[in-house]
């Protein structure tokens, strides 16, 4: 059930990339070849950054040692939200800042992105019901102009949401936040550095970098070859993630003051345990919520835990113990209980926080840190903490306190209402551009057509191509995902390896059978050799 093991089958084999794929693998042996900014990390803020930065005219190499959102980004809970229990924290300024861009994010990407409603029970014992209402008041007035629907109250005894819950819940309140793909985002962000000239190198590691007469001088290994290339950079932005530490000590040995304190936070998937559209979240007796959520047509997904992590970075997977503790949360609320063997699929991942020394873990400020470092000349720019909500907003922040010290990246801000590929849906929003669509492609069963859409927005016409009729997209490995889809990832999304197609750019391994997955595997290794 882990996030390395689905199904009993294990996807870990990495592939040789194509020797043809120039854009996405381009590389320079040659130091001399300078760039403005050399970024570390293929997560949600690393791309990010290099998509801003870009746009704004400065050159850009972002490494990454595995796949694009291999780790934290690809591990989330999938909201976009502001956050509604930071406000007992007093997070006044995060909560304000994620609300404002959880409407941009929704704006720029209503493909991969859309609004949800979320049913709040109010539990005897727990928060009272005053605590409750003056949260929502916040949350719905923190930020001008939300454009996302107030909170109110609900009658559970009456309205539809309160079927699913035992009777013991009759009053709730529900809001309104929103979901994103969270793995197609960061891949989106690297889509789009790439188209506006960055180089985005997956499966390559920074071994070593120093500063060398006023600039960076870094090694990077490719993982998939062993061969190793010398670039330089003006500034190098540490955006590591769970490693950000580590890669400041061991491959920059430069002094750092600050740390982070590693989260794990695992998530079950389980059939579907409720009927509508509506998501709920549920307080628990230790004061934590736990969010049930509509997942991928015919299932629920059941997250997060808090667990402190003391070991090293890396791989990470849900314990006996956290599938239980979200199996008890869940069951006491809803009528229909789970149990651990209903899970069919688990995903587990570490959360980088900026340490800031809370006893609880649950109380760690989900805010970020940007720190400097200009000793030898060289900027250094380390990234601790943050959440997927707030990566723009980050971004921009990064290049404003980069910009005295690298006047390439000094340009102004852009990213606010600039589309991520695929995102611009034209008038009608995604409803009319699935009905374009179809009209566009009719041989399409409409479960695949729409699947296309909210996975790639506009670019679904790119999958497609010239095709007349379904068998003009090549094979269906299974669950509709055709040879045509396999190679447009492989050619345009950095694709590489079995999990990169079956559990990151898309969810399709959820749906398939092992024979099904094998398949894919299979026409993978045989597509990159």
């Amino acid at each position: 059930m882990s996030n390395g093991t689905m199904f009993g089958y294990e996807f870990h084999g990495l592939v040789r990339e194509p020797e043809t794929d120039n854009m996405m693998t381009a590389a320079s042996s040659d130091s001399s070849c300078v760039f403005d900014l050399l970024i570390v990390g293929g997560g949600v803020n690393g791309t990010g950054i290099a998509r801003d930065a870009a746009g704004r005219g400065a050159s850009v190499l972002l490494v990454e040692q595995d796949d694009l959102a291999s780790y934290t980004s690809s591990a989330s809970t999938k909201l976009i939200h502001g956050g509604l229990r930071y406000l007992e924290y007093y997070e006044f300024r995060l909560v304000r800042e994620a609300l404002i861009e959880r409407d941009r994010l929704l704006a720029i990407a209503p493909h991969i992105m859309w609004p949800l409603r979320f049913v709040l029970p109010h539990s005897e014992g727990m928060r009272p019901v005053w605590m409750l209402k003056l949260g929502l008041f916040l949350y719905d007035h923190l930020a001008p102009g939300m454009k996302l629907p107030k909170s109110r109250e609900l009658d559970l005894t009456k309205h539809s949401a309160g079927k699913p819950l035992q009777d013991r819940y009759k009053k709730g309140f529900v809001y309104s936040d929103g979901w994103v793909q969270d793995s197609r985002l960061v891949v989106l962000n690297a889509m789009d550095a790439a188209a506006r000239g960055a180089e985005i190198r997956t499966r390559q590691r920074l071994i070593s970098a120093r500063r060398v007469d006023g600039m960076w001088e870094a090694e990077i290994r490719d993982m998939l070859h062993d061969a190793v290339t010398t670039v330089r950079a003006r500034a190098i932005v540490n955006a590591a993630g769970p490693w950000v530490a580590r890669l400041l000590s061991d491959q920059l040995a430069v002094p750092n003051s600050k740390s982070v304190r590693l989260v794990k936070g695992s998530h079950i998937v389980v059939p579907q345990i409720f009927d509508g559209p509506q998501c709920y979240i549920f307080q628990n007796p230790d004061k934590r919520i736990v969010f049930a959520i509509p997942y991928e047509q015919r299932f629920t997904l059941i997250g997060t835990t808090d667990v402190a992590w003391n070991e090293e970075p890396g791989l990470v997977e849900i314990s006996p113990q956290e599938v239980s503790y979200l199996c008890e949360s869940v069951n006491r609320y809803f009528n229909k209980s789970i149990k651990p063997s209903d899970a069919v699929w688990s995903y587990a991942g570490l959360r980088p926080l900026y340490d800031d020394a809370a006893a609880n873990a649950s109380a760690v400020t989900r805010d970020y840190v940007l720190d400097l470092d200009t000793t030898g000349g060289a900027p250094l720019l380390s990234i601790f903490g943050g959440k997927i909500t707030t990566f723009r907003k980050l971004a921009e922040h990064a290049l404003e306190k980069l910009a005295p010290v690298l006047p390439a990246v000094a340009g102004h801000s852009w990213t606010a209402d600039a589309a991520l590929p695929g995102g611009d849906l034209g008038s009608g929003g995604f409803e009319a551009a699935l009905r374009r669509f179809r009209d566009a492609a009719p041989f399409l069963p409409l479960q695949l057509a729409w699947r296309l859409m909210r996975s790639y927005g506009m670019r679904a016409y790119d999958i497609v191509g010239n095709a007349k009729e379904l068998a003009d997209l090549g094979e269906d490995l299974g669950q509709g995902m055709t040879t045509a889809e396999v190679d447009y990832l492989v050619e345009n999304e950095w694709a590489k390896a079995p999990e990169d197609v079956l559990w990151r750019r898309s969810k399709i391994g959820l749906h398939m059978t092992e024979k099904e997955r094998q398949k894919v595997t299979d026409y993978i290794h045989q597509k990159l050799g």
